[in-house]
């Protein structure tokens, strides 16, 4: 990765690492190599609630019409909305104005393609490659050929309308509890539901700049928790602040992750034929648990490494039609080009309707397998000897050994920090965690 791109476009503290002069750059100099040799660009740009939101797009938006590109603005959107609406609306690409799940201090800009797919780390690296080293472009357009901003009639209705459009029940009779992440979610998730005739709860849909993502939304999965115990609804939706994701939970409270969703909507679509190569992709993150469930209903499943880019990598690669994580990240290829919180939740919603049954009865197919996490702390030079350190090599056989495939261990060094990542995976809560600290402890003494 270089100095300005992350796995999930450019991100800092706004005004600061991100200021308005790297955001008029990022619009001049990434619209520029997105739009090449296209006559009369237009790209697609929206934005979640932060206050700082505002701040940057104007500065985006400059950028981009200064190279000659007529920006559409959609204004406040869930990020998978925006990939959605370069297709609806034939754009040359597309802008999302968003930090996700991140604190509101933080902001984004992350770039889509004409297909509404994520850029290639060689574009990229071309657009940090001019920005760091202060280079500009040699088009500087005047009079009717700059650029402008184009508000776009009504978006939101245009994506709820594409959504409608990928199931064919109404979903009268159900009774749904919603936290919106005083999110990009906070109109679209409560009409669409109502509109579908469900009888909705809602709550943390009052964004007023500052509030986003603060004790609420997918990560704060309590609230949701609460609200349907609360309301004795049938189902629980928590959205992160620019919906990309869907935390949700069945009538009694009970988390349902993206593992349990991609088994419930994965076996329903293999029902139906629809499941492309019958095969799901996951992430060497995911829960053991799911891996045994679709043996069970023959499914196959294919892993990658952690990150939806990586699944959307290997799903238009292999041609699959659903993939995702654990984290509520889930992808059906056959509607949109990324993770979207309010898609998977219609999905989900549908499965439950059709099948007539309580979203706790259909997550019982899959039985979550006990997880334990810890963080090794090492050197960051020795970050990745693990996988030469004998002792180290013959510790983790000698756990999975024990476990006779009714259990495995992950090892992961992290990306920023000084640090492993020991993940073990089995039956008993008690006996994981004796095996984590103990070959934490023992990484910690071999790398420092």
């Amino acid at each position: 990765m270089g100095k300005l791109f992350g796995t999930d476009g450019v991100r800092g503290i706004a005004n600061k690492d991100l200021s308005p002069e790297l955001a008029y750059k990022l619009g001049r100099i990434g619209g520029y190599f997105l739009t090449k040799g296209v006559k009369r660009p237009k790209m697609v740009v929206g934005l979640d609630t932060r206050i700082s939101g505002d701040m940057l797009e104007g500065a985006l938006s400059s950028g981009l019409n200064s190279t000659g590109i007529d920006v559409l603005y959609l204004g406040i959107l869930p990020t998978p909305a925006v990939a959605r609406m370069i297709k609806i609306l034939d754009a040359d690409g597309g802008v999302m104005i968003t930090a996700s799940h991140n604190p509101v201090e933080y902001n984004g800009i992350k770039f889509f393609n004409k297909d509404g797919l994520k850029l290639m780390d060689e574009t990229e690296d071309l657009i940090e490659e001019y920005i760091l080293n202060n280079l500009d472009i040699e088009n500087m357009p005047i009079s009717g050929d700059l650029g402008r901003k184009i508000y776009v009639e009504d978006p939101l209705r245009k994506y709820l309308d594409y959504i409608k459009s990928t199931i064919n029940v109404e979903l009268n009779g159900l009774k749904i509890a919603v936290d919106c992440g005083n999110g990009a979610v906070y109109k679209a998730a409560p009409q669409l539901l109502h509109e579908l005739g469900a009888q909705v709860y809602v709550i943390h849909n009052d964004p007023n700049g500052i509030n986003i993502n603060v004790n609420c939304g997918s990560t704060k999965p309590e609230e949701i928790q609460k609200l349907v115990l609360e309301t004795g609804a049938d189902v629980g939706l928590s959205f992160d602040g620019d919906a990309d994701r869907l935390i949700a939970t069945d009538e009694n409270g009970k988390i349902i992750d993206g593992d349990h969703v991609l088994a419930i909507c994965g076996t329903c679509l293999k029902e139906k034929g629809k499941l492309k190569n019958n095969t799901i992709v996951g992430t060497v993150m995911t829960n053991l648990g799911l891996d045994i469930c679709l043996k069970e209903k023959n499914i196959d499943i294919v892993k990658t490494n952690v990150g939806d880019r990586y699944v959307l990598e290997e799903m238009l690669k292999s041609g699959y039609s659903l993939g995702g994580e654990q984290s509520g990240h889930i992808i059906f290829l056959d509607y949109n080009t990324t993770g979207d919180g309010l898609l998977t939740a219609i999905q989900l919603l549908s499965v439950v309707k059709q099948k007539n049954a309580k979203l706790s009865e259909l997550s019982a197919m899959m039985k979550s397998m006990p997880q334990v996490l810890v963080n090794a702390h090492v050197s960051e030079e020795k970050k990745n000897d693990y996988l030469n350190d004998n002792i180290i090599i013959n510790k983790i056989k000698e756990i999975e050994i024990h476990f006779n495939n009714n259990g495995r261990v992950l090892i992961r060094p992290s990306g920023t920090e000084p640090l492993v990542r020991v993940m073990i995976e089995g039956e008993n809560q008690e006996e994981i965690n004796l095996h984590a600290s103990e070959l934490a402890k023992l990484i910690e003494e071999r790398l420092q």
